[in-house]
């Protein structure tokens, strides 16, 4: 009933008209369960060899697991850890090792791709159950889903600590030609920011945001523009919904460019609070819903233009 209604935003269609939906409830048989998953690879495996890039995405592997787990029981088979059945990593192994890129046979030369996408929902939040361990063993890039961002309304709620990615140099160079030369730098040092706040909310827990120094408070609200103004999205909203990689590589800049020029003009002798309420702070807060693309990149400059702005304004009042 949903998904004929979601719009597909590259062409506009409905996005049921390009997916296959293979569904199984909890009164069917367990051996449909089991089963299910492996005709969904088999049939993306059907459109690759036609030339398509498919995406699979399975929720959740961690029923399929469960599955295995009575279909072992019933065939009373050795049990391994927790009662899965011993040969519980071979499968999982057996199951991701199908995607891939690959060149396909005939006249036409064609290639096609399987990426797959497994959901995993390891009971009360455990990652040390074997199906989420077996799982973080083989797969390259792990979103992990945080309980506590989701009720503060944060989505989507993957926490960015605890996520990692394996391809980063893999897809660098592609980014350097296709998006940005700098891409790579940016993403680092936005990395760094997010892990250094995460530092500072042990010592502000104890002391108080008060008891840091500037430098350090620029670190807290730089990181929080980031998670609001850049990670957080709206699925309600027509512009920040779906982000074009151009967009979000400008969106980065300009809050690294805005640290950048808080810093510099901290060093120079600018008050922090005046920094913090410059003009394009509310223009950075609304970069989401921002359309057009030049005003963006020229963002950038009008940060530097206010920051540098504001210390003459210092220190004629000084004199």
């Amino acid at each position: 009933t949903e998904f004929p209604e979601l719009t597909d935003p590259r062409t506009g269609y409905p996005l049921i008209e390009r997916t296959i939906m293979i569904a199984n409830t909890s009164n069917m048989p367990v051996a449909a369960r089991e089963a299910s998953i492996y005709t969904g690879i088999t049939i993306a495996e059907y459109y690759r060899d036609m030339g398509y890039d498919v995406a699979l995405l399975a929720d959740s592997t961690s029923r399929w697991g469960e599955a295995l787990r009575e279909v072992s029981g019933r065939l009373e088979e050795m049990p391994g850890e927790e009662g899965y059945p011993a040969y519980l990593a071979t499968r999982l192994a057996a199951f991701y090792e199908r995607a891939g890129r690959v060149i396909c046979a005939g006249s036409e030369q064609k290639t096609g791709s399987v990426t797959i996408i497994g959901a995993v929902s390891p009971p009360g939040g455990d990652f040390s159950e074997p199906i989420t361990q077996n799982t973080l063993r083989i797969a390259g890039t792990f979103w992990a889903l945080d309980a506590n961002l989701a009720y503060r309304r944060h989505y989507p709620s993957v926490n960015w600590i605890r996520s990692y990615s394996l391809y980063l140099e893999d897809v660098e160079e592609w980014f350097s030609e296709n998006v940005a030369r700098d891409w790579y730098q940016f993403r680092g040092r936005a990395m760094y920011i997010l892990q250094k706040e995460v530092e500072l909310q042990e010592i502000v827990q104890l002391v108080g945001p008060d008891a840091l120094p500037d430098k350090e408070k620029i670190v807290l609200e730089i990181a929080r523009i980031i998670r609001e103004d850049f990670l957080q999205q709206s699925a309600y909203s027509d512009d920040d919904s779906f982000c074009p990689l151009e967009k979000q590589y400008w969106m980065l800049k300009v809050i690294i460019w805005y640290y950048d020029a808080i810093r510099a003009a901290l060093r120079r002798g600018v008050p922090l609070r005046s920094l913090l309420q410059i003009p394009a702070r509310s223009e950075i807060a609304r970069m989401k819903e921002q359309k057009d693309l030049e005003r963006l990149k020229a963002l950038s400059d009008t940060v530097w233009e206010q920051t540098e702005n504001l210390e003459v304004q210092t220190c004629s009042t000084a004199a």
